[in-house]
């Protein structure tokens, strides 16, 4: 074998392994439950699915969730809904997230843990009018749009900043995304924290 081919080799092989490196460091994990415990830049989060730690990143983004009604609902603004898919191929929303100016994260439409068969709409009011079962909302995103039916029943919420001293013992979050180290240590940079009661999800 000759050396170039050697080096060509030798070079695709490195190109793979960081390609797997990256992907391995780009894992994410979703983090729904109530704090236990902070110990020192770490919290000790109990979840459904057990006992979690996630490390606080030094410049994590905390975010209070608080109760909204859909009076506040406006023309331009960006959402997260959550909702069940309807036989007419609407949705029917669960509940509503109404995210902060310039604030967008993960617009598109993807599946929903919150109920089965759920549905997430992440994207921007392009109508909005009174419909027979409730606000009928038309949400645009890069590739598509869906229409959004928001009943009585549905649970709206609004996003504000808040600060990392709300990141205490009984405090309900959400994180949406923690990343997964290679170690398996998860860590987060956006942290969401329920008020009033509000459990985020």
């Amino acid at each position: 074998m000759s050396k170039t081919i050697r080096v060509v080799i030798a070079g695709a092989v490195i190109a793979v392994l960081g390609a797997v490196t990256s992907a391995l460091q780009a894992q994410t994990v979703r983090v729904v439950g109530t704090i236990e415990a902070v110990e020192g830049s770490t919290l000790v989060v109990k979840t459904r699915q057990g006992e979690l730690k996630v490390n606080i990143a030094s410049d994590v983004a905390v975010f209070g969730v608080e109760l909204r009604t859909v009076s506040d609902i406006k023309l331009g603004q960006f959402l997260g809904v959550g909702a069940i898919p309807q036989p007419d191929g609407t949705q029917k929303a669960i509940r509503v997230q109404i995210f902060p100016a310039g604030e967008s994260p993960n617009p598109g439409f993807r599946p929903w843990e919150g109920a089965p068969q759920g549905t997430m709409t992440n994207a921007t009011v392009e109508t909005s009018v009174v419909g027979v079962q409730g606000q009928e909302l038309i949400l645009k995103y890069k590739d598509g749009e869906k229409k959004i039916i928001v009943t009585p029943e549905a649970q709206i919420v609004g996003t504000v900043r808040g600060d990392k001293s709300e990141l205490k013992p009984g405090a309900a979050i959400s994180i949406a995304r923690a990343t997964k180290k290679p170690d398996g240590t998860l860590e987060a940079n956006r942290i969401s924290v329920g008020r009033d009661g509000i459990v985020p999800r």
